[in-house]
């Protein structure tokens, strides 16, 4: 159990470390304002349209870096700063999130299977460490295979939601590729500005692929615990 908290701890630490930077790239990209003088929420409803998407409405969402897509009501929901914002990492966030109903739009195939994992994971996810931890107390306790085999579930259950992690990555990356592709051949920022933009939406993608290092991590270190102490 030692290991494990080791383990989190580790990739806690790396998370704040990459959560950390983004929120200082964000700052200073945010310093650089657009020629074009277009607001986050301009950007959005122009690289719709650009792609003849006119079905999708694009919002404003309380809080910050609380930017996302969803494709049950077809919104692109952008924070406060982002959509009244007139700046590169406005237009990056923006641009990204347009990727995403762009991928929507054409049917893409990893955002349907991240899709089609969202009711398993939201049943699953909160559920597989205490069946886990639960499990191995129980057999144990008891010297039964029934606390085997709960565990067991809960490491099936922790794999979903690793998968799920995996397939976001893909998603994400695309959509920063769409998005600073469409940034790019439309000309709508400057070489300063998409440096600006590039550099934040890399760092945003690394946040996705640390969360899915700590997920593999975790699943690991649980199957190792339920799989590997069965006689």
């Amino acid at each position: 159990m030692i290991g494990y908290y080791i383990l989190i701890g580790a990739i806690a630490l790396v998370s704040w470390a990459v959560s950390n930077t983004l929120k200082r790239k964000f700052e200073k990209y945010s310093k650089t304002q657009l020629r074009n003088g277009m607001s986050g929420r301009e950007i959005a409803e122009k690289m719709l349209h650009d792609h003849g998407i006119y079905d999708v409405e694009v919002i404003s969402t309380p809080g910050q870096l609380t930017d996302h897509y969803n494709p049950n009501n077809k919104t692109v929901n952008l924070s406060e700063s982002v959509y009244h914002q007139r700046n590169a990492a406005a237009a990056a966030v923006a641009a990204h999130e347009c990727g995403h109903a762009v991928q929507h739009a054409k049917a893409y195939s990893w955002l349907q299977m991240r899709s089609s994992l969202v009711p398993v994971v939201s049943v699953t996810s909160g559920m597989s460490q205490w069946l886990i931890i639960g499990g191995l107390i129980l057999g144990g306790a008891a010297g039964v295979g029934l606390g085997w085999w709960v565990a067991a579930a809960g490491v099936v259950f922790m794999g979903f939601a690793t998968l799920f992690s995996f397939i976001t990555l893909p998603v994400e990356y695309d959509a920063s590729h769409r998005a600073l592709a469409w940034l790019k051949n439309k000309n709508m920022v400057t070489q300063e500005e998409y440096a600006g933009s590039e550099d934040a939406l890399k760092w945003a993608a690394r946040t996705y692929l640390v969360a899915a290092i700590g997920a593999l991590a975790s699943l690991l270190y649980w199957a190792l615990q339920v799989f590997g102490s069965r006689d």
